[in-house]
């Protein structure tokens, strides 16, 4: 009788157990597995960096740079950005890198080689310093070839800023207060092609390499004293020369004979030569590619001075009265 009733007490718990386990609600299994990344998130293997590197046969046409950072968000594009040759970080910096920044060496940092981030972005061989308030131009990778440093405090110019770099094709150095530049800034640089110095203080024009297309000076305090006798005229590549809104007496002369567009409006010119653009003495010489003279908003009459633009292929642009 006693064993009886154990088998059956036995019997009775086993069957609660089992009623209990078959009661319990599924274990969510989806909490177990990871979720898989969205197919259509760009990742940094997906990411497909052009090459920005301007021209002026593409000049016009690449969106101007200082668009391009409001457009694209440069922290997903930190893999692609190169950071020059310059000494790489070292153990003691342990926060990453920001992606905005190139890592260059600057000299004011107590331990010498120590890389700082200045706010700047390197673009393949493209460097973007715009608007960062920089007050002398940085140490700058040995591969730059174009330079954007726009919107900023610069004021002086050193011959050692652009002295190791030797493919820099342009300079922007747009809206600064540079009213200085060291003699041998630009003149040494025999790749550069395109020197961009507009809305500054300048009152003395630099001198300039052989290499030299285009030159952006308007919008400064340049005046006839501080244009160099004969500065344009071993410049025989120069076609572009943009000088308007400065303090000019006359045009400096004589202009190499490439040059297709010149820029002298808003000036103080009174007066020209009849050899500025033509030899007197040679009636069958044409200059067929300088097209475009801007005169206007200067006190010249231009229907005084007819004689000097017998071998130009179009009229300079101002007064004629």
């Amino acid at each position: 009788g006693a064993l009886g009733n154990l088998s059956t007490t036995l019997l009775g718990v086993t069957t609660l157990a089992l009623g209990l386990a078959m009661a319990a609600p599924p274990k969510e299994e989806g909490k177990k597995k990871e979720e898989k990344p969205r197919a259509d998130i760009a990742t940094d293997d997906n990411l497909d960096l052009p090459n920005y590197d301007l021209s002026l046969d593409s000049y016009g046409e690449i969106i101007d740079p200082s668009f391009y950072e409001e457009l694209y968000d440069y922290s997903d594009l930190a893999p692609k950005i190169e950071v020059g040759t310059l000494a790489p970080p070292t153990k003691r910096l342990e926060a990453p890198i920001p992606s905005r920044c190139c890592w260059l060496t600057a000299p004011s940092l107590p331990a010498p080689g120590l890389p700082t981030c200045l706010v700047c972005v390197c673009l393949s061989t493209s460097v973007y310093c715009n608007d960062a308030e920089l007050e002398q131009i940085p140490p700058l990778p040995l591969e730059t070839t174009y330079l954007y440093a726009r919107f900023n405090r610069i004021s002086r110019i050193r011959a050692s800023d652009f002295a190791r770099l030797k493919k820099l094709k342009r300079i922007d150095l747009t809206s600064n207060f540079i009213s200085w530049v060291d003699e041998d800034s630009f003149r040494l640089l025999s790749t550069l092609q395109e020197l961009i110095l507009a809305e500054n203080r300048l009152t003395v024009l630099p001198a300039l390499p052989n290499s030299i297309v285009q030159l952006d000076a308007r919008l400064n305090r340049i005046q006839s004293s501080g244009v160099r006798p004969e500065a344009f005229t071993e410049l025989k590549k120069l076609q572009f020369l943009h000088l308007s809104d400065n303090k000019l007496d006359y045009i400096p002369v004589p202009l190499p004979e490439g040059l297709r567009s010149l820029h002298l409006q808003n000036n103080n010119i009174r007066t020209m030569h009849k050899d500025t653009f033509c030899d007197s003495q040679d009636h069958g010489h044409i200059r067929w590619a300088l097209e475009d003279i801007r005169l206007d908003r200067n006190p010249i009459n231009l229907s005084l001075f007819s004689d000097a633009y017998f071998c130009l292929p179009r009229l300079p642009t101002g007064q004629f009265y």
